[in-house]
């Protein structure tokens, strides 16, 4: 007898399922996969980059001599000498971070689901650049926050408005190193400032930094984790120098937050996966990233500097844009009238795609703003699909 199912359609979805939004880049992606299609759109590292023969040695080496290991259950907090290895990856002669501090997640997005399920309850006010990473404000809205854009200007957010905003808040949001959307790098002595206004004011300051690892000319700027250990959570990522498909990142901060994200991750995935960490502690235990990571900002401070000079050739003059000096994107604004959502419908029948700015900012979106990001998309089709773009731009002119 077959038994009539109501339609899913139907069903009471929770109210917080209600509210869930799907990210605007993952919808445009979806376009880009056409294969004429060249596409500056995607937050995807090269695979140009991946270490396949090595991490290939890894597995072999775990699984033949660590099998039994890597393929049971492991800890929630996750694989000790990986801890320990982050721990003192992130330890200076001022201050020294202990294993106990750090978390394995399962991909940094993991990590501010987690904060946000441990820090904010609905209607908490959560501080955020202006514009700010969209994977961070799609994690954190599940629970209801009311986010507070800080100012920011060409060197990004600007500290002052810490004391202003940031009065019961519950967290600051920031993304110091070549920022996500913007290419931005926030200077020594904001970094300083923000650091003592959070202190100040009593307020978490999360430093998210996937992309530090990627300067292309000097050293990464000190991190604001050292200049304040107890008042600082920082989240790194093995995506942006190793493999984003092993889906690994970690969170550093004072061990009662670690307990207390211990135990809401162990009432999501119980722990990350025991296998991944496992090879990505074999490595990169001797020293691995460093002859690796020097590859990475080479080819991408070439491609950088090729969308840069291909812009300077082809956009009108009434566009501006960002010149990072690592990461993966570049921000372009336009005149006022521009909408670039708009704009990506006739640019994706152009054959060329980009991610408008409007998603990434928290309150009042400027739909004048766009990210690109150059790269998977190498020099020859850069300057093809720039050029079809600068073009376009210039018939709304």
């Amino acid at each position: 007898m077959k038994i009539e199912n109501p339609n899913p359609l139907q069903w009471h979805f929770s109210k917080r399922s209600q509210q869930l939004k799907s990210s605007a880049i993952r919808e445009i992606l979806k376009i880009t996969m056409r294969p004429e299609i060249t596409s500056f759109a995607g937050g995807l590292p090269s695979p140009a980059t991946f270490p396949v023969e090595q991490m290939k040695a890894a597995f072999d080496k775990v699984l033949s001599l660590q099998g039994k290991i890597a393929l049971q259950y492991g800890p929630t907090d996750g694989y000790g000498p990986l801890r320990e290895w982050v721990a003192n990856s992130l330890s200076t002669s001022d201050g020294k971070i202990l294993p106990e501090q750090v978390l394995m997640v399962s991909g940094s997005q993991q990590g501010l689901d987690l904060l946000g399920k441990v820090m904010i309850d609905e209607g908490s006010k959560v501080l955020v650049e202006t514009p700010s990473y969209l994977g961070a404000l799609q994690a954190f809205s599940v629970y209801g926050p009311e986010f507070v854009s800080l100012p920011s200007d060409e060197q990004g957010l600007i500290p002052s408005g810490v004391d202003t905003l940031g009065k019961d808040a519950r967290l600051l949001y920031s993304l110091p190193n070549f920022q996500n959307p913007t290419g931005r790098t926030l200077p020594l002595e904001r970094r300083l400032a923000l650091v003592e206004a959070c202190a100040r004011n009593g307020l978490p300051l999360i430093e998210d930094d996937p992309y530090g690892a990627l300067s292309y000319r000097n050293d990464p700027l000190p991190k604001m984790l050292n200049m304040n250990p107890g008042g600082v959570i920082y989240m790194g990522s093995f995506s942006k120098v190793l493999t984003p498909g092993i889906r690994l990142g970690y969170v550093v901060a004072p061990t009662p937050l670690i307990a207390k994200m211990e135990q809401a991750k162990q009432a999501t995935d119980l722990h990350t996966a025991q296998l991944t960490q496992m090879v990505v502690y074999e490595a990169i235990k001797d020293g691995f990233l460093d002859q690796h990571i020097p590859t990475i900002r080479k080819l991408y401070a070439d491609q950088c500097q090729a969308m840069l000079d291909a812009l300077q050739t082809y956009f009108p003059a009434a566009a501006s844009w960002t010149r990072p000096e690592g990461g993966m994107f570049i921000w372009v604004t336009l005149p006022d009238h521009i909408d670039t959502g708009e704009l990506l419908k006739e640019a994706v029948e152009q054959h060329v795609a980009f991610v408008p700015g409007a998603p990434f900012y928290a309150n009042a979106p400027q739909k004048n703003t766009l990210r690109l990001s150059f790269v998977t998309v190498p020099p020859e089709k850069i300057r093809v699909g720039i050029e079809r773009l600068g073009k376009l731009i210039a018939s709304k002119l």
